[in-house]
């Protein structure tokens, strides 16, 4: 299936029913008096976060979604139904901004969540309601109400507890292969991954952590090189990224540069997501000697003196054991941490909603460049 992770959906809640006019006519009943009932409210248009969904792609073919209009009100005060709500299923993890006014709405963090994306519109009221003692026979009802339509902007950010970040060809894929039972493409070339794939690491029978891999960002990436950086919102989530140096890149570049530009594309992105702590872990090492490996670690851990700085070998399997140990205590005492402490909870909390925000900045931006590529496109065509 292929991997969509922006959507555009409009949403159209139901109208609700208009209210009735009706007298109350019986044999033997000579002063019946008003009987219109109301109308039903219209539906409401509600997202839920479904587990066996992984995409957006189903809303290419299908991007618009109506819920029911309420009925009409009867006589002998009857009430109309209220109309059927539309719930739209949707992967975990998805956030819903408003595309027409860029309102972010909600964040679908939770199997099973529900958000309400469109009010269905409120039922008019039948004659009954206005009966008075000055006004025995009125003859006045309302109108149900339009329900609310909205475009809606879906970006789904994928939950994982660790997210890879690194040059292609650094070695995430095969980080995640040998950790995991995941089984991303790995090949000797550039830009092997071109979509973020997800694996669970099983460090022992009750601990587990989940590793996000996203494609290779590069000089530029956040203006649009390469793949761009679109891809950093799936590391959104995630509470600690590891950034993975080739001990060995080609060209005879410095790893210390390469650590030092991804970075810089990273603060690019979000300034508030290069806030996460950040590991930089060297890989490849079984093509140095250890001499070599010792010099290079003993720079690297200079350059990173308050960050814990890790050499692996994913093909080897060198140093997963410690890696995947590590991650997990961190990971535990980050927990334990939250749960103790309410100002490191507030602190967190304020620190998502910036990235999120960061996240749907870089979203919007994109959106309009895009916007305005086509625009181009089409003057020049145009012009021709």
């Amino acid at each position: 299936m292929q991997f969509v992770d922006e959507a555009r959906v409009h949403v159209q809640a139901g109208r609700g029913g208009g209210g009735c006019l009706s007298f109350r006519r019986e044999k033997f009943i000579p002063r019946g008096g008003p009987d219109g009932g109301d109308g039903g409210d219209g539906g409401d248009v509600l997202l839920r976060a479904d587990p066996a969904r992984n995409t957006l792609i189903e809303f290419r073919y299908r991007p618009r979604y109506r819920a029911g209009n309420g009925q009409p009100g009867g006589g002998r005060s009857k009430t109309g139904r209220r109309g059927g709500d539309c719930e739209i299923a949707v992967p975990v993890g998805t956030a819903v901004a408003d595309a027409g006014t860029r309102e972010l709405l909600g964040d679908l963090a939770a199997p099973g969540q529900r958000l309400l994306v469109a009010q269905g519109g409120r039922r008019g009221l039948g004659n009954a309601r206005f009966k008075s003692a000055a006004n025995r026979a009125p003859r006045r009802t309302t109108p149900g109400e339009a329900g609310e339509a909205r475009e809606l902007a879906l970006q789904l950010q994928l939950l994982a507890d660790v997210g890879l970040l690194g040059l292609p060809n650094a070695g995430k894929s095969t980080l995640v292969a040998a950790l995991s039972a995941a089984r991303p493409k790995i090949a000797d070339y550039p830009f092997t991954t071109l979509v973020p794939s997800l694996g669970v690491v099983r460090v022992t029978e009750e601990a587990s952590f989940v590793i996000a891999d996203i494609p290779g960002l590069i000089v530029g990436a956040a203006r649009g090189a390469g793949l761009g950086a679109q891809f950093l919102r799936h590391l959104s989530r995630a509470r600690l990224l590891l950034h993975l140096i080739d001990a060995c890149p080609e060209a005879g570049l410095d790893p210390l540069d390469n650590l030092r530009a991804i970075e810089a594309e990273l603060a690019a992105y979000s300034s508030a997501l290069a806030e996460r702590p950040i590991w930089p872990v060297l890989t490849k090492t079984d093509r140095l000697a250890p001499a070599e490996l010792a010099i290079l670690h003993g720079r690297l851990q200079a350059a990173c003196p308050d960050r814990p700085c890790l050499a692996i070998s994913a093909l080897r399997r060198i140093g997963l054991e410690a890696l995947q140990n590590r991650v997990m205590a961190a990971l535990a005492a980050r927990c334990a941490a939250l749960a103790e402490d309410q100002a490191a909870r507030r602190s967190e909390a304020a620190l998502s909603e910036r990235i999120r925000l960061d996240a749907w900045a870089n979203a919007f931006r994109d959106q309009d460049g895009r916007r305005m590529a086509r625009a181009a496109r089409r003057a020049g065509r145009n012009g021709r």
